[in-house]
């Protein structure tokens, strides 16, 4: 709040079929009402590359493996092979329906494995499922349907063996159970990691943007700030001085040309403070083309409130300060001085300079000490406040970790005191 309230209260969705698109990104035209990309339910991409090429790999793949194992497992026919292309099939919905599809594709080998054709690539289509289905978060469907899998074969293997084919088919090993085991164990566990990664990856990005739109709220922030101290100010003055124009503008030209000159001189130092900010936005890379304000430009400020018709006694030499704070303290004055000019019914205000050493005691160390003060009761008189003055005095403070009290004094009129450290200034800038 400012001054007067305290002494008065104390893409639009994507995923349509695309004409032109490449049909092995986007799939064939028949799947476009479900979206080539993001689908009815909001899914990811249809992976027809992916897919593709599992189903090829499985079905060469399982004529090799049926020459191999030709005289011990059943040849492939017909049904193997519908079986072989259902497995793979199957994969295109991985990314949308992963339960399902690894329960389907857990079927199709079962029933391959029981009808007796040869081991080979059809397992790749079960491992794939189980590793989309559990990097989708689907762990205990994962294993149950692994497990039942692995249950069929324990079953197929070493009792109905003798009722299925092949003719004479032996029992397996336990060895080769063993074997099998570990297989599915390696693949949840790398399933698992990927998971434990993708999970990492997404906390990641989200810390980031959260960090982006933080330091982007904090630029809006520091703007705003920015450009209330400069236009409250300038605007104060030109208000002042536009009234007493206006009421000597009859009886006293000469002294309302001298208000017109203040009004001009202020609003041009309004309009380079204004242009110089809208520059660095423009340009964020680049170095301003002017320095930054300090306490340097106090004499400017004692200035411009005696056009207002305030009276300044300025106590004290401003020290050499880093940037921020130097920038923190002109900005602090200004914004202090301008409430008095618009709030307050004293002409006279005091500001004070000090420079205190750290101590022992005092583990923030040296600090710098402003303290601006009038003596006059709030006038209540076009106050205009935009609840933003003070406020933003405190965050230019707090973010050198330095305070602000600002109230009525108890012998009456008001104060504003800020302390400033000065050990570890520039560090914090640095952090910003």
């Amino acid at each position: 709040m400012d001054e007067q309230g305290v002494r008065g209260s104390g893409s639009p969705p994507t995923g349509r079929f695309r004409r032109g698109a490449a049909w092995w990104r986007s799939g064939p035209p028949w799947v476009s009402r479900w979206g080539a990309e993001g689908g009815r339910d909001g899914g990811a991409a249809w992976p027809w590359p992916s897919t593709l090429l599992l189903t090829v790999f499985v079905l060469v793949g399982s004529s090799f493996a049926a020459h191999g194992q030709e005289g011990e497992r059943a040849a492939l026919d017909p049904f193997a092979r519908v079986l072989l292309l259902v497995a793979a099939g199957l994969l295109l919905w991985r990314r949308r329906h992963p339960v399902a599809v690894l329960f389907g594709t857990s079927a199709a080998a079962a029933t391959y494995l029981g009808a007796g054709y040869p081991y080979g690539p059809v397992f790749l289509t079960v491992a794939v499922a189980c590793f989309s289905a559990v990097v989708a978060g689907h762990r205990r469907a994962a294993w149950a349907a692994v497990g039942a899998l692995w249950a069929a074969h324990v079953l197929v293997a070493h009792w109905l063996y003798r009722w299925l084919p092949p003719t004479g088919d032996a029992a397996v090993s336990w060895g080769q159970e063993a074997v099998v085991l570990a297989w599915v164990v390696a693949i949840m566990a790398v399933a698992e990691l990927a998971r434990a990664r993708r999970e990492q990856w997404a906390r990641d990005r989200a810390e980031r943007a959260q960090a982006a739109r933080r330091r982007a709220d904090e630029e809006r922030l520091r703007i705003a700030r920015e450009l209330h101290d400069v236009l409250a100010h300038s605007i104060s003055v030109i208000n002042v001085q536009a009234g007493v124009g206006l009421a000597l503008l009859d009886s006293d030209p000469e002294q309302a040309r001298t208000a017109l000159t203040t009004i001009k001189a202020a609003s041009k130092e309004a309009l380079g403070e204004v242009r110089q900010v809208l520059d660095n936005l423009r340009a964020p890379g680049e170095a301003p083309r002017a320095p930054a304000p300090g306490l340097d430009r106090l004499p400017e400020l004692v200035t411009q409130a005696a056009g207002a018709g305030l009276t300044v006694e300025v106590e004290g030499e401003p020290p050499r300060l880093p940037p921020g704070t130097d920038l923190a303290a002109f900005r602090i004055v200004q914004e202090a001085l301008t409430n008095v000019v618009r709030h307050s019914g004293s002409r006279h205000a005091r500001v004070r300079l000090d420079k205190a050493a750290g101590t022992a005691g005092d583990p923030r160390g040296a600090a710098l000490r402003l303290c601006v003060d009038d003596d006059g009761p709030a006038t209540g008189a076009d106050a205009g406040g935009s609840g933003n003055g003070l406020a933003g005095m405190r965050e230019r403070a707090a973010a050198l970790g330095g305070t602000i009290e600002a109230g009525p004094r108890p012998d009456g009129g008001f104060r504003v005191l800020a302390v400033l450290p000065l050990d570890g200034a520039t560090a914090k800038e640095g952090e910003r």
